[in-house]
């Protein structure tokens, strides 16, 4: 009865149109109440939660990822994907899908990736012919792409939701081969789509105009590799990267490029604590709704209701990713992560899946939510910058949806793809 009161009241709460953390509280106070269990648990559980030193590395990554699309990286990877893909069919939309995942390797936020490479781009492909439907779906589902791509708050976010247990470096590496197939896969899309609606293509600049874009965008694709070596060779921690993070990109946008202004600058700051505060007060609230799930011994009778059903990996792996793109649909992506997570893992594990690899299939499977209505964040940010109702862009972001859940299949029954980086770099 606890365990249907608990997940009855969270969904009733969340149909009323209440913020997810509100939700996860008040149900965990209604349930702790209904156990006869003191409220102060949900206090200790709540501050627990909140004070994991593994978590800093997440408003450090932001805050990095704030300076930098302030400070003028995002116009360079913009004009370096430009000079290397802009001739291809369909032009700008592939522009638009090379810069995010440059700039993914940058902001690890999809929303901070819709929000810069789709100001700049959607209307710039608009002003070129090209509709505004497509537009806005190129951009959101490329922004897909910034979800795996280091340093994703998203893996860190996992990594924590799973205890703590798993290597931030694993989990990057893991995400890089589905990044880099999603971008191949969305690039195939546009460029049928652009076919299609006889799209133009940019004009190539030339070696040399590649080459010195390639240079004037390189300190800020340079920070992707000094994070991820920097893990890997066992030089500094998560948390030290993410503030190494933060120091390169002050010197990188105030010393090489010069565009962050004071003004910049206090924007990176409020952006960034607006952003963190929202991140964490989930992280907060899953956090008593996830000792919940664990006193009530969920995580055991989700093994138990999956084996009646399903007997083999591939079963169960199918029914978590359908299980999760339903939930997708109403949830965004960070409490998806924190609530799923305890109750998926186990089960996963239990039939031989590797967390890592799972930790890339949850991710990615609950990013294509952000995308879904009614609660898809990317979708709506996206459909606002391109001046464009929501049932407009979604009467033809069918193909990109086909093409991202193909990418997520693929990469949840052909698990080398996000193992082989992982093993090949030990």
């Amino acid at each position: 009865m606890a365990i249907a009161l608990l997940f009855l009241s969270f969904a009733l709460l969340l149909l009323i149109g209440l913020p997810v953390a509100h939700a996860l509280i008040s149900a965990s106070l209604v349930t702790l109440l209904y156990l006869g269990l003191p409220p102060v648990v949900a206090v200790l559980q709540i501050s627990a939660g909140a004070g994991s030193s593994s978590l800093l590395a997440i408003p450090l990554f932001i805050f990095a990822g704030e300076i930098m699309l302030r400070g003028g990286i995002s116009e360079r990877l913009i004009g370096l994907a430009s000079a290397m893909v802009g001739h291809i069919r369909g032009g700008l939309g592939q522009v638009s899908v090379v810069s995010s995942l440059f700039f993914g390797g940058v902001s690890g936020s999809a929303i901070a990736d819709v929000s810069a490479i789709g100001g700049a781009m959607i209307p710039q492909m608009v002003k070129r012919g090209f509709d505004r439907d497509f537009s806005v779906n190129v951009c959101i589902t490329a922004a897909l792409v910034a979800l795996l791509v280091p340093p994703s708050h998203n893996l860190i976010l996992f990594s924590a939701a799973a205890g703590g247990g798993l290597s931030i470096a694993d989990l990057f590496a893991a995400g890089m081969l589905p990044a880099l197939l999603m971008t191949a896969v969305l690039m195939a899309t546009g460029w049928i789509i652009a076919r299609r609606r006889n799209y133009a293509t940019e004009r190539f600049p030339g070696m040399a105009a590649l080459a010195l874009r390639l240079v004037s965008a390189l300190p800020g694709l340079l920070l992707v590799a000094l994070i991820f070596i920097g893990i890997r060779a066992g030089i500094f921690t998560a948390v030290e990267s993410a503030a190494v993070a933060v120091v390169y990109a002050l010197s990188v946008t105030l010393l090489i490029y010069r565009d962050l202004s004071l003004r910049d600058f206090i924007e990176a700051c409020t952006g960034a604590a607006a952003t963190t505060g929202a991140i964490v007060f989930v992280i907060a609230a899953s956090a008593v709704f996830g000792w919940l799930l664990a006193y009530l011994e969920v995580p055991a009778a989700a093994v138990n209701a999956l084996q009646s059903v399903a007997h083999d990996r591939n079963a169960v792996m199918l029914l978590i990713v359908l299980i999760l793109l339903f939930l997708g649909t109403f949830m965004d992506l960070a409490p998806l992560i924190l609530i799923c997570t305890p109750i998926f893992l186990p089960i996963a594990k239990a039939y031989g899946i590797d967390p890592i690899h799972f930790g890339v299939v949850l991710i990615l499977t609950g990013g294509v939510g952000l995308i879904t209505p009614p609660v898809g964040s990317v979708l709506f940010v996206g459909a606002a910058i391109g001046k464009i109702s929501v049932a407009q862009t979604l009467r033809s972001i069918w193909p990109f949806y086909l093409a991202a859940l193909l990418v997520v299949l693929l990469t949840a029954f052909i698990p080398g793809l996000s193992l082989w980086l992982p093993a090949a770099m030990k």
